[in-house]
């Protein structure tokens, strides 16, 4: 009987994989069975969580790259192919913002949040389709924002950046159905990380957001990769193009 609620097997590459909700995604693939691979920037923080997860038993494994960069992607996937001649999911969680106005970006700035954010997950997911497609259960799963759904004040090129990643959801969803590899979102809204944590400090705008959060409180990076990790199971198997926004009801509440 197949374990619908497991990853007993899997092989997953998970990007942004030592912090925040990229960390918890590791831990919890890992947790359901099964086998992960890392990118992350800083090698020292990547060697302790490689070191820390391993102590739990997990097959863990990882290198330190920048995959905002075009030639250290490349370099990523040909050191995948020295462990595995595929894998079964990908999670495309690396993102960066920079809170300003639309009129006071540099240019430098804006690239900076369209290379790291999208162009990235536009290149990852080329380079990952052939690999994926050796897979009898294959799933993709975007990392973006309810900042790609709806205006969130400031930092229009990240939302941008979180839109566009959306609508590539929806397209390779389409495209890649007939090779078996499902394709879906998830949407957080403010979540415990060190990409928020200075905002959090603000009480003013910690109290605006709670405000507009039904649920009255900021998420946890674990109940975000509880539910990309339910898109990678098998019970999630007729789910694909979909965007799953993890809110706390923010969504259908308004800011």
């Amino acid at each position: 009987m197949t374990l619908k609620w497991k990853l007993e097997g899997k092989r997953a590459l998970v990007t942004g994989g030592t912090r925040g909700i990229g960390a918890a995604i590791t831990r919890e693939i890992s947790a359901l069975g099964g086998e992960v691979f890392i990118v992350a920037r800083d090698a020292e923080q990547l060697d302790a969580c490689l070191g820390s997860w391993r102590q739990k038993n997990y097959s863990v494994y990882g290198v330190a790259k920048d995959v905002s960069i075009s030639s250290e992607r490349e370099q990523l996937f040909s050191e995948i192919l020295d462990r595995w001649d595929g894998f079964d999911i990908l999670v495309n969680n690396v993102g960066t913002n920079i809170r300003k106005k639309s009129v006071d970006y540099s240019v430098d700035e804006y690239q900076t949040i369209m290379n790291t954010n999208l162009h990235s997950t536009f290149d990852m997911c080329k380079h990952a389709y052939p690999l994926l497609r050796k897979s009898d259960s294959a799933a993709v799963v975007n990392i973006i924002s309810v900042a790609g759904l709806t205006h969130l004040r400031t930092g229009a090129p990240y939302g941008m950046t979180k839109a566009a990643i959306h609508q590539l959801t929806r397209n390779l969803a389409v495209e890649w159905a007939a090779d078996g590899i499902r394709v879906n979102a998830v949407a957080p809204w403010y979540t415990r990380t060190s990409l928020v944590e200075e905002l959090l400090k603000d009480r003013r705008y910690l109290s605006d957001i709670l405000q507009r959060t039904p649920l009255g409180r900021i998420a946890e990076p674990d109940e975000i990769a509880a539910v990309a990790a339910f898109l990678c199971m098998p019970a999630a198997s007729y789910m694909t193009g979909q965007c799953l926004s993890v809110d706390g009801g923010f969504m259908v509440n308004g800011f």
